[in-house]
């Protein structure tokens, strides 16, 4: 059974930084791409960044490019989502995911 499990949001003051971290079990981890999405209150949930299963290849969202950086580490099978100077409009529920199995998500809430 493919699990994702999400960790490390909270709450941060605009500019400062967190570091997400999605740990995947039941599948073969470094074979997978995986992405990090994000759905804010009243709004359609987004992709925002995602890397490929040997970590050489990425991709960022506009919105998230410069400030956000994504990397792995797959002999723990955790993907990571640097975020820096956070905005109030990075506040969401952070998601990762790979082939269509979504994790719990974990509650960024950036403070003006």
């Amino acid at each position: 059974e493919v699990q994702l499990q999400a960790s490390g949001g909270g709450l941060v003051q605009s500019g400062g930084s967190l570091r997400l971290s999605c740990v995947g079990s039941g599948f073969t981890f470094d074979g997978s791409a995986v992405g990090w999405f994000r759905q804010a209150p009243g709004k359609e949930r987004e992709g925002i960044s995602c890397i490929s299963g040997g970590g050489s290849v990425t991709y960022y969202t506009d919105s998230v490019k410069g400030r956000f950086t994504i990397s792995r580490d797959n002999a723990d099978s955790t993907v990571y989502l640097q975020m820096s100077n956070l905005e109030p409009e990075d506040t969401a529920i952070y998601y990762c995911n790979t082939a269509g199995q979504w994790g719990q998500g974990t509650l960024v809430t950036v403070s003006s």
